[in-house]
């Protein structure tokens, strides 16, 4: 059974930075999966955040996002990024790391065969 181990979440105050992490447990290699960071906020639907294809060429971003998040991998290290910069209350949800052995970009939550547990981020006003 593949899984998804996600790292970095936490409190912040609005106007501050996260950065969340993504790695495999196990030896399972994702250098050749595509990858999507989602979130889920209280009473609303597990949403897309961010998306990244196998090599990290072509990367896609919510419009809620864009500009203040960025999505990246390192292959070498086995690992995907979200850098989360200029944090707004509304950005509070439950992230999930997503992978599919499917190497071009996913923007659908249907379209991943793997899921991390979550980690919590929590921005203050």
């Amino acid at each position: 059974q593949v899984q998804l181990v996600e790292s970095g979440g936490g409190l912040v105050q609005a106007g501050g930075s996260l950065r969340l992490s993504c790695a495999p447990s196990g030896r399972t290699t994702f250098s050749t999966y595509a990858m999507g960071w989602f979130r889920q906020a209280p009473g609303k639907e597990r949403e897309v955040v961010t998306a990244i294809n196998w090599i990290g060429s072509i990367t896609y971003y919510s419009d809620s996002v864009k500009g203040r998040f960025t999505i990246s991998r390192d292959n070498s290290e086995n690992t995907v990024y979200l850098q989360m910069n200029s944090l707004k209350p509304e950005d509070t949800a439950v992230y999930y790391c997503a992978a599919d052995p499917r190497s071009g970009l996913r923007i659908k939550k249907d379209d991943y065969t793997y899921w991390g547990q979550g980690t919590q981020v929590t921005v203050s006003s």
